[in-house]
């Protein structure tokens, strides 16, 4: 099987997808695989998140201290997601865009299982710091990989399958968590029992390294890659810690991708804040919001805990399927109308929905339409980043500068959890069950750095990607 790009025939739209051969539509669903287990992974870690800090902490999940902590998980899993996204992505470039998959699938696998194994909330922080190293790494191997290997006329609408495929692994995290609460609250873990549910969640996560057999053997690396990598054979041949360190600082100093890497990077920056340090704290939002209706219908113990488990199972599920629609509308919009404007029309659409969802959910109703609302505005930038950051940079720096932009975004977003706690547990505490609900608000704000910087980024609609 070839991985050398068959040549546009000149067609559009979604029926570009015709020209694609069995060999890039096998790159296609191992990419997706390895994406969809990798969001299955970060899905797990979102909906476990507060019953595993409650039970290591012992304390209630609404304790406001299991939900600070909280904020500080997210945050250092962001960071490793940061640290990982980076140096992978320069790995991606020297080493090759399969060898680098591979690698991040078993990091990412390995230790969200070992986060079943916590006994504190210290080693359970750890493991969420290495879980993202691998994270990081996958979503910059697989897009340029699969980016780097169909047609350039397909390439928009395979990204955003791509990207929407993503919300297969997040359901499925979501199904996990609703039956393991109906299970619970049917009295199916006893108090006292070590695997509980949330331990049972991560242990799941190991899943994702059967991939690595399909990975090593069943891909190669992409012509345009291997051209490369020939061509600076021909001189002299710097060392490793030369030829790693020389990609990402000539990245940074050579025009004009030193500029699209920093706007890049703030364009991300924008929609991850939105996402992880707001939108995703969405289950801990309802679970506020219902945990005294529950209580008022006469549930208590493990039956309190099961439903709320299971709401935010639903919670999750709604969420991304609205993601799913939203990842599609993108991908059809981009293609209409151009890269800028969409982002434009859908970072106002998630600061309005962001902003509404935290300010008025009050009942199991509002579940229903405004938290899949939030989902199709809020991720639909995700399939933007997934079709436009390869298309910002060349051969040489498209994995380096991808998962750059989409990785280092992290290290500002790790301050987006911990804003959301500072928030609620500083500025907003006299305001009590409300102080969540106006942190979570004003966090929206983020949405408009992604505005402010599209003017100073290329439109890509309709160009071949660079070399």
């Amino acid at each position: 099987m070839s991985s050398v790009p068959t040549p546009p025939s000149g067609r559009t739209g979604w029926a570009s997808l015709r020209d694609l051969t069995g060999y890039q539509w096998f790159v296609f669903i191992v990419c997706c695989l390895a994406w969809d287990l990798d969001c299955m992974d970060q899905q797990l870690f979102v909906l476990a998140r507060d019953p595993a800090l409650s039970a290591l902490m012992q304390k209630p999940a609404s304790d406001p201290d299991v939900g600070k902590m909280g904020t500080y998980a997210t945050s250092v899993f962001l960071i490793g997601w940061a640290i990982g996204g980076i140096g992978f992505g320069v790995l991606g470039d020297r080493l090759g865009r399969v060898k680098t998959l591979t690698l991040t699938i078993g990091l990412y696998a390995l230790f969200t299982g070992l986060s079943a194994l916590s006994v504190s909330e210290w080693d359970f922080m750890a493991y969420r710091l290495l879980t993202g190293l691998g994270v990081g790494g996958a979503f910059a191997a697989a897009v340029v990989l699969l980016a780097e290997t169909v047609p350039d006329n397909a390439r928009p609408y395979i990204l955003g399958l791509f990207q929407a495929s993503s919300v297969l692994g997040n359901c499925s995290a979501a199904l996990l968590n609703m039956y393991l609460g109906s299970l619970q609250k049917e009295g199916a873990f006893p108090a006292g029992e070590w695997l509980t549910p949330w331990r049972i969640m991560f242990l799941v996560g190991i899943v994702p390294g059967i991939l690595l057999v399909v990975v090593q053997f069943g891909l190669k690396e992409p012509e345009k890659w291997k051209a490369m990598r020939a061509a600076e054979a021909q001189g002299a041949r710097p060392s490793p810690f030369q030829a790693f360190f020389g990609t990402l600082t000539g990245l940074f100093k050579t025009p004009p991708w030193n500029k699209r890497v920093l706007m890049g990077l703030l364009l991300t920056g924008a929609g991850v804040v939105g996402l992880w340090g707001i939108g995703f704290f969405s289950p801990r939002l309802v679970q506020l919001a219902l945990e005294s209706t529950f209580t008022a219908e006469g549930l208590t113990g493990d039956q309190l805990k099961g439903e709320v488990s299971r709401w935010r199972g639903i919670t999750s599920l709604v969420q991304n399927g609205g993601a799913f629609l939203g990842i599609f509308a993108f991908s059809w919009v981009t293609g209409v109308f151009g890269r800028k404007p969409t982002f434009a029309l859908f970072f106002v659409l998630a600061l309005v929905s962001t902003a509404g969802t935290f300010f008025f959910l009050k009942t199991r109703e509002d579940i229903f339409w405004m938290i899949p609302l939030m989902g199709f505005c809020q991720l639909a930038l995700f399939g933007g980043y997934a079709i436009y950051l390869p298309e910002l940079f060349p051969t040489k720096y498209r994995s380096t500068g991808t998962s750059f932009c989409y990785n280092a975004g992290r290290l500002i977003a790790a301050f987006g959890p911990f804003a959301l706690g500072q928030l609620t547990t500083s500025v907003y505490a006299g305001y009590g069950a409300d102080a969540f609900r106006y942190a979570g608000v004003t966090m929206c704000s983020v949405f408009l750095l992604g505005l402010l910087v599209l003017p100073f980024l290329p439109e890509t609609k309709d160009k071949p990607l660079p070399e």
